[in-house]
């Protein structure tokens, strides 16, 4: 109902205030990321303490009770590398719903600083995200597509230079990477995805929020599962929207596949088009059903605590 600017205070006379209001569950959508303030739940702010979103793994702590997941992203075999109770959300465990592009005229390709004709590999992740041997990856790729450009998100000058160089030195021309600048309007930033052909994932820390800006753009994802929370996120969300097919488990039949879909356009034209049906019709961006079961997972988190009871793992039944 109301927020308070707590940046002033303390860790512990956070917490103290939390108490004060009768918090029934404190959910901690920062965990270890800049400005975060995981010590406020060192003082036990409230009976349920949450993590979610906005930190991909465990904090390595039992002051967190729960954190919110589904079975791809922490499966079973793997629960036992989390200090906190796993609730595991039917579909996906990332909240997402409708993005509005529609004031966003279509850019162009010359307009984009992207080629008139040729296959647009894209990847909008943080250049940080681009680890050598995926970027290799890449490389044979541009080098077995002609005419083919890697379109990547402006960063930075250095990333640009050293990702421009490390292509060179590989025999790919160099103004083969295009880099998008950002821009002021997200509608414009989304409309623009309609000019790539296909978004390369990054690994050991996947696309999130990058990949599904795609997928509602009708962009098909390529990604390749890792073994840790941040790797496996952009599977979780292709498993949402029904395409599993586009998920791989090692990064020789990642590239493989890409080739494939580079060079098979009725097979990519295919995926596209299941993908704009999926996209209105699987869960991933139904945030209606996603509300009805992160509400029923807080309420038996409520209920377990109400009981004295211990937390525990569970999973959230699907509801409709």
């Amino acid at each position: 109902d109301h927020f308070l600017d707590v940046c002033g205070e303390g860790d512990r006379a956070v917490a103290q205030r939390l108490r004060e209001q009768a918090i029934d569950i404190a959910v901690d959508l920062t965990g270890y990321t800049q400005d975060g303030r995981p010590g406020i739940f060192s003082h036990r702010a409230a009976p349920v303490q949450v993590g979610y979103l906005g930190f991909p793994g465990t904090l390595g702590t039992e002051r967190m009770d729960y954190l919110l997941a589904d079975e791809f992203v922490v499966p079973p075999a793997l629960r036992a590398h989390y200090a906190e109770q796993i609730v595991y959300l039917p579909d996906c465990f990332m909240v997402n719903g409708p993005r509005d592009a529609k004031e966003a005229a279509m850019p162009t390709r010359a307009s984009e600083g992207l080629p008139a004709e040729g296959f647009v590999f894209c990847c909008f992740n943080n250049a940080f995200k681009i680890e050598p041997r995926l970027f290799d990856v890449w490389m044979r790729l541009l080098g077995a597509v002609p005419g083919s450009v890697l379109w990547l998100r402006q960063t930075n000058a250095a990333a640009e230079r050293n990702l421009r160089a490390t292509a060179g030195a590989q025999g790919i021309d160099p103004a083969r990477l295009i880099f998008a600048p950002m821009r002021a309007r997200m509608a414009d930033h989304l409309a623009r995805h309609r000019l790539a052909d296909l978004f390369l994932d990054t690994l050991p820390y996947n696309a999130h929020t990058t990949a599904a800006d795609a997928l509602w753009m009708d962009l098909p994802v390529l990604t390749c599962a890792g073994n840790a929370f941040a790797g496996r996120v952009a599977a979780s969300l292709l498993r949402a929207i029904h395409l599993p097919e586009l998920v791989v488990e090692n990064l020789a039949h990642y590239e493989s596949l890409a080739l494939e879909l580079a060079t098979d356009p009725h097979r990519l034209d295919h995926l596209r088009r299941k993908l704009a049906h999926n996209r209105l019709t699987a869960p991933l961006f139904d945030s209606a059903r996603f509300c009805r079961h992160l509400e029923a997972a807080y309420q038996t988190m409520h209920d377990i605590c109400r009981r004295g009871e211990a937390p525990r793992n569970f999973a959230v039944a699907p509801l409709t």
